[in-house]
């Protein structure tokens, strides 16, 4: 099955807000009961002095100064003792925010509600299906793995939550056996991905021997008779130069009992940065290889399993395109950006897979993103993203529509799973006022029944969502959800208003629902989610015009929808804040640079800041494909005109601004939160704060149990409402900086 999700080594993490806290939840908005907090009721003492040497690097011609690079000793003492006092400072200046207490408690109510996953179908024998999915009910800090056989209750195959009681440890992925009665799954601890796979028994609950680590999001492929399986794993330590442990993932074969560390390697991509991932057909026969070049470019590789030694050769051509691949015993079906911005769907026999064999099946459609498809009960399910949100339509093998599935209303579906022959088919939707439900629609009559939806003490009309859009500076029209309480009038502001942004990696923000989210609105504040260049919402032309050279678009569309909202009369400068996450949190430190008087506050969490570096921690080589890369010249341009640790300019007027990050993170190192953190407190010229927050016990955001996300999400919200300020009178006098 083809999922709608983030692609390997870049995490999305989803907006939120929060609400006013009180004894329980309500159906209907609320207002505060607070007085007006003004803008200088958050200014804070001094920050803590940071060292700056005087280091300076001529690249390509120019002068670089780097004073804080002795930051990135994350481990030296000096170090710790920084991160330490910083953490000190920004709790002593976010507890005293007179909202964060009523964000906390309302935070904790609405975390309550629970979360659902589209579940994994297997046939167990002729008369038995299985079910396996996850679910979060009430305090849990951590979803629980379930299983439900068709003629029986549902029941808890694997509770990270029993395992471990601080909620840390959480369960990465899992992939049943094609009879049910086998799972792998992964598990890690501290939100840091670094997971370990284990295998497990599903009608005995029994952990089997077999343990593979190095298994982070490890792409699992059953064959049938439940002996072995094809897996991904990343070299051991020392196999590889140091610094290039989290590079190198490769195929592997496993037989049940056998050491791990003696599977022999089937797959391996050309380079270092290539992350392959596999899928079989039902009969285990066709074994597909789809190799993630980077988020314009996947090639595909088929092998057939029958034939005595294992040979993949290669069915796509040279070339920047997307490749995405569903197999069954007869058909290979790819979708793909081939000549179609907004992709297509083609289809060749496994037999005769090269390019030059394939058909296509399904068009590339005038207005609307063919985002995912699967092949469901002898059909094919494909999902469109319409004006950024879900649309389900269902074709025939010969590209024949069978008519599209209904949808409650404007939001979001994941994706469609079940059985390749099955009768039935499973989906999910959700959108801003509705929390997510599963749907198993029949094959035979076209009806639905609703299989479980997540329960939530709300109406579905207590919030508006409309779409809008901006102008931005080259002409191009950028779409946003603009969504707010029932009774709010947004143009009768200016409202305090929360524009969330993203603008990468071929990511598109849709309208989905978050818990935490509710906690804004009710109090009033407006959110607004801008769909920028750079995502994948209007196809791949859309996605390169932001990246690499055109990265800057993505913040000229950011400006105009902020523009936008202002000249709307929705907020103002001082009562607009901006939030953004990972890519997004690039995004909004490059804002605050670039135009620190166009907003009040801003909260940029694990973010990067240093792009001239960026690609020496981590796993951040696998990104240079999106954004350049420092040592290659022309990229060394366009990379320091934006950098926004570089742009940092002495004694500024900047908005208050808010930097979160995390020590496991093993993704973006917290050193960019850091760096750009220690730079803005000393020019800041402003009386606003510049805090630094290092979660000591989190990571990018993957597997956070909800205490810590209730936390977090209370520092937020109670920064950016106890900074703006909607009276058009507080707004001080700023010198505005040049956009680059």
């Amino acid at each position: 099955m083809l999922r709608r999700s983030l692609v390997v080594g870049y995490g999305l993490l989803g907006c939120g807000a929060g609400p006013l806290g009180a004894d329980s939840p309500h159906a209907t908005p609320r207002r505060a009961s607070l007085a007006p907090v003004s803008v200088s009721s958050m200014n804070a003492p001094p920050p803590p002095p940071t060292r700056r040497q005087e280091l300076v690097e001529t690249l390509f011609g120019a002068p670089v100064a780097d004073p804080y690079r002795w930051l990135e000793q994350f481990d030296d003492p000096e170090v710790k003792a920084w991160v330490a006092s910083q953490n000190a400072f920004a709790r002593r200046t976010l507890d005293q925010a007179p909202s964060h207490g009523s964000f906390s408690r309302r935070l904790e109510e609405l975390l309550t509600i629970g979360e659902l996953s589209l579940p994994w179908v297997r046939r167990v024998d002729r008369e038995r299906t299985r079910l396996f999915y996850t679910q979060r009910d009430g305090g849990q800090n951590q979803p629980v793995l379930w299983v439900r056989d068709s003629d029986g209750p549902a029941r808890v195959l694997f509770d990270p939550n029993a395992e471990r009681a601080d909620g840390t440890l959480s369960l990465d992925y899992y992939a049943p056996s094609r009879d049910g009665k086998l799972l792998a799954y992964g598990v890690s601890l501290g939100g840091s991905e670094e997971a370990t796979l284990y295998l497990r028994e599903v009608d005995s609950g029994r952990l089997l021997p077999d343990t593979i680590t190095r298994a982070r999001y490890s792409s699992v492929c059953w064959l049938p008779g439940n002996q072995r399986f094809f897996y991904s794993r990343f070299p051991a330590p020392g196999s590889v130069p140091a610094g290039e442990e989290h590079y190198h993932r490769r195929i592997y074969e496993h037989v049940l009992g056998r050491d791990p560390d003696r599977d022999p390697l089937r797959f391996a991509a050309p380079k270092m940065t290539d992350f392959p991932s596999c899928t079989v057909s039902p009969s285990g026969r066709w074994l597909v290889i789809r190799v993630h070049e980077s988020w314009s470019k996947t090639s595909l590789y088929l092998a057939d399993t029958q034939r005595p030694s294992l040979e993949f050769t290669r069915i796509t051509p040279e070339g920047e395109h997307v490749y995405d691949p569903v197999i069954t015993d007869n058909a290979l079906f790819v979708r793909s950006n081939s000549g179609a911005s907004r992709y297509a769907l083609f289809a060749a026999a496994p037999e005769k897979a090269g390019r030059e064999h394939w058909r296509l099946v399904v068009p590339e459609h005038a207005q609307d993103v063919l985002s995912e498809f699967n092949f469901v009960g002898g059909r094919l399910f494909v999902g469109y993203l319409s004006n950024a949100a879900s649309r389900l339509e269902q074709f025939a093998p010969d590209g024949r529509s069978l008519g599209e599935v209904p949808l409650p209303t404007v939001g979001t579906n994941n994706g469609v799973s079940g059985l390749q022959d099955g009768a039935e088919a499973y989906f999910d939707f959700e959108s801003v006022a509705a929390p997510p439900v599963i749907q198993r629609l029949s094959l035979k009559d076209g009806s639905q029944k609703e299989l479980h939806r997540v329960a939530a003490p709300l109406s579905t009309d207590a919030f508006v969502a409309t779409r809008r859009e901006a102008t931005s500076k080259d002409g191009t029209r950028v779409p946003f959800l603009l969504v707010h309480a029932k009774d709010v009038d947004p143009r009768q502001g200016p409202h305090r208003t929360m524009l969330y942004g993203y603008g990468g990696f071929n990511v598109s923000l849709q309208p989905r629902f978050s818990r935490t989210l509710i906690a804004w609105l009710e109090r009033g504040g407006i959110y607004v989610q801008a769909n920028l260049r750079g995502g994948g919402e209007q196809g791949e032309a859309w996605h390169r015009a932001g990246r690499r050279e055109q990265k800057q678009n993505v913040f000229d569309d950011f400006y105009a929808v902020a523009e936008r909202l202002i000249a709307d009369g929705v907020t103002s400068p001082s009562a607009l804040g901006i939030y953004g996450r990972s890519n997004g949190g690039l995004l909004v430190a490059a804002a605050v640079t670039q135009r620190p008087a166009l907003f009040r506050a801003a909260v940029s969490s694990v973010p990067l800041a240093d792009m001239l570096r960026f690609d020496r921690f981590l796993i951040a080589k696998l990104w240079t494909s999106e954004y350049g890369s420092p040592d290659a010249e022309p990229d060394f341009h366009w990379l320091r005109a934006y950098s926004p640790y570089h742009n940092v300019q002495p004694n500024n007027a900047y908005p208050a601004v808010l930097l979160t990050s995390a020590e496991s993170d093993t993704r973006v190192h917290p050193v960019h939160a850091m760096k750009f953190g220690a730079a803005l407190q000393h020019a800041q010229s402003a009386p606003r704060p510049v805090l630094v927050r290092i979660d000591a016990d989190a990571g990018h955001g993957q597997g956070k149990p909800t205490r810590l996300l209730a936390r977090e999400t209370a520092d937020v919200y109670s920064f950016l409402w106890s900074q703006l300020d909607p009276d058009p009178d507080g707004l001080q006098s700023e010198t505005e900086l040049p956009s680059n």
